[in-house]
Parts: C-alpha cells; structure tokens; sequence
C-alpha cells in the first residue's frame, strides 16, 4: 500500500474550530493539511492554488465571494472540482437542506454537536474509501454472498446499531439517541461485529466503503 498522504483543506471561521479539525488531521498518519480558510472567499481561493482529496468546510461563513455561501459554495465546488471529497460541519438540522447536501455530491454532513471521537471515525472512513477506491489491494476479500449471509443474522437492534455507528455516531451517541446504556449498546455492537466475522472498528469501517451489501443494508 502506497503512504502517500491526502491532501486536506478546512474551512471555517471558528479558529477553535479550526483548531479542532487540525487536530484531528495531525493525528491521521493517511491526511496532510493543505491550507486553511476562515470564509468561503478563502476556500474558493485556497482550491484555486492548492489541489484537495478533502474539503472539510463549514456549511455558514460570512460571505465574501460572489459564489454565495451554504448551498451555492458546495454547489460551486462540486461543479467545479469533482475529485475531492466534501465534508461539511454545520449546526443545521433541517433534513430538506441536508438532502439536498447529499444531492449535491457530499460525501458527509456532520453536526459540530458530535464529538472528536465520531468525527474522527467519519475521517476515517472517508480516507479507507480513498485508499480502496484508488488502489488494488492484495488483501484477502469477503465473499458479498457470505456478507450476505451474515447480515441476515444480525438482530433488527445490532443491524441499527452497526448502521448508526458507520454514519459517524460513537457509541455513547447511540445510546443517547436509543435511551439506551453505552454498556448495552457496546454489547450490541460486538454481538453484531462477531457475526459479521469482523474484529475491529477500522475493519467494519472498511467494509462499509468497500462492499455494496453493506451500504445496501444499512
């Protein structure tokens, strides 16, 4: 497997959330940060000088470009530059607006209430998607029929637990969200990943960008 690292923009006009994000990125041995933009000027300008496999941007910033902001800046970037992948941070929970993100082309919305952890896990998932979308792995494969197989044996609480947790949410996100203990729900989900023969969350993730059942059924 090639190290070559991939190149990340972030933008939004929060430093600490900036500051966040960087964070994060530093401590990903697959992500390299390229540039930074505090409004949607800056990003538009940083994308013009500097190529991008990632765009983690804020979905409000001031305005300052002609583009607009919101749904005008992601469809810009998206007509514009179709390679990188998008992740938007945003405090918005209007379900019509979030659709039409994923309309648009991005790849991940994520609300800024999640924690580091989740966030985290949502880079992570995007990078294996890069990785084993790009490159041929030599790594012995899952038969999608024994996938197959597998799903149906999870219960309808590990199958929602599994869907939640490949969507960015951390355990204690799901138990929150179920009403449920963070105890109960890890027990769940390591019910569910035995079954599903899969013995880490990297691997689960990985699954989840590689195979189509898995997209499929979650």
């Amino acid at each position: 497997m090639s190290h070559e690292k991939l190149n990340v923009i972030i933008a939004d006009d929060h430093p600490i959330i900036r500051l966040g994000m960087r964070e994060l990125i530093d401590s990903n041995e697959r992500l390299i940060l390229v540039g930074e933009a505090a409004c949607s000027q800056g990003l538009i300008e940083l994308l013009e000088q500097q190529a991008a496999d990632i765009i983690i941007t804020d979905y409000n910033m001031p305005i300052s470009s002609n583009v607009g902001n919101g749904l005008q800046l992601i469809e810009y970037i998206r007509r514009k530059y179709s390679h990188p992948e998008i992740l938007v941070l945003t405090m918005i929970s209007n379900q019509l607006i979030i659709s039409r993100l994923y309309e648009l082309g991005v790849t991940r919305v994520i609300h800024k209430s999640q924690s580091q952890s989740a966030i985290a896990l949502t880079l992570s998932s995007i990078v294996s998607k890069l990785i084993y979308g790009t490159q041929k792995k030599k790594a012995s494969k899952a038969d999608p029929a024994k996938l197959e197989e597998r799903f149906a044996s999870l219960s309808p609480m590990e199958l929602d637990i599994v869907r939640l947790f490949v969507s960015g949410l951390t355990v204690a996100d799901i138990a929150r969200s179920q009403s449920r203990s963070p105890k109960t729900i890890s027990t769940h989900k390591s019910s569910a990943m035995k079954k599903l023969n899969i013995d880490c969350d990297q691997v689960l993730l990985e699954y989840y960008v590689r195979y189509d059942v898995f997209r499929q059924k979650c």
